[in-house]
């Protein structure tokens, strides 16, 4: 593990604004304020509805994010603890962090060296005109353990993008979705790839098949979670040790 523990303990970092004390009761505040409750029904119209439109228009987040929400729940609870079985993932769901522009100093991340995590984040936030404050509350999940690990999967959700060096193009988020899918099993990455491919222009389709969709499938199985990774712990990480570490082999421009 390259900086997560340093003798023994937790490696301050000082790209991270707030210690995380208090975090989880802050967030559990935070998930008591968003949920909506819902019955059975509710979340089966939710489900139908939200995928009818999402498949529609794959640029509706929110329809997106409700589907995430009223579908995984049995693979939350998976996840959950795949998560906990690495020092890593554990931390996280004991600290609680979470990851947007009043946590993370974007600033002090663009000012790191080349090739580093951190770097390499900042750069493609930048280069894409994306804020870590645009990922929606959870609002569907009662359980607040595993709403928190529905909130991480969408704050990392740009971090796999960066280091695994995926564009945000309909190709990139088709190749993201089935990694994501294949570790976390959530039905709307796995639904997202599958539904998402269809909707590949010819040319692209063809680079998918012939190498995205392989190398998706070798990194969702051969990776370390991406879930479970302490990325606020390793952005002065260089990004080839990285790879090194969580088994990453990038994918090669074709």
């Amino acid at each position: 593990m390259y900086s997560f523990l340093v003798r023994g303990k937790m490696r301050p970092n000082t790209f991270i604004r707030f210690s995380s004390t208090g975090k989880n009761l802050c967030f559990h505040e935070e998930m008591k304020k968003n949920y909506i409750p819902t019955n059975f029904f509710q979340k089966t119209v939710l489900t139908v509805g939200s995928a009818a439109v999402a498949l529609l228009d794959p640029q509706r987040g929110d329809m997106i994010a409700c589907l995430g929400e009223v579908s995984g729940e049995m693979a939350l609870k998976s996840l959950r603890e795949k998560m906990l079985e690495s020092p890593e993932g554990a931390s996280i769901l004991q600290e609680m962090p979470r990851i947007n522009s009043k946590t993370v100093c974007f600033k002090k991340l663009s000012e790191m060296p080349e090739r580093t995590v951190g770097r390499v984040y900042a750069n493609f936030m930048r280069d894409n005109n994306i804020t870590a404050d645009s990922r929606l509350p959870v609002q569907f999940i009662a359980d607040s353990d595993l709403a928190y690990v529905m909130q991480r999967y969408r704050e990392v959700h740009d971090l796999v993008h960066a280091t695994l060096f995926m564009k945000t193009t309909m190709l990139g988020e088709v190749t993201i979705k089935w990694v994501e899918g294949i570790q976390t099993k959530l039905p709307m990455c796995i639904g997202g790839g599958i539904w998402g491919a269809a909707r590949l222009k010819p040319k692209h389709r063809q680079l998918y098949l012939k190498y995205y969709l392989p190398w998706a499938i070798q990194t969702g199985n051969n990776a370390k979670l991406l879930q479970a990774i302490y990325f606020e712990k390793r952005w002065d990480q260089n990004i080839d040790d990285f790879h090194k570490e969580m088994n990453i082999v990038p994918l090669t421009k074709v």
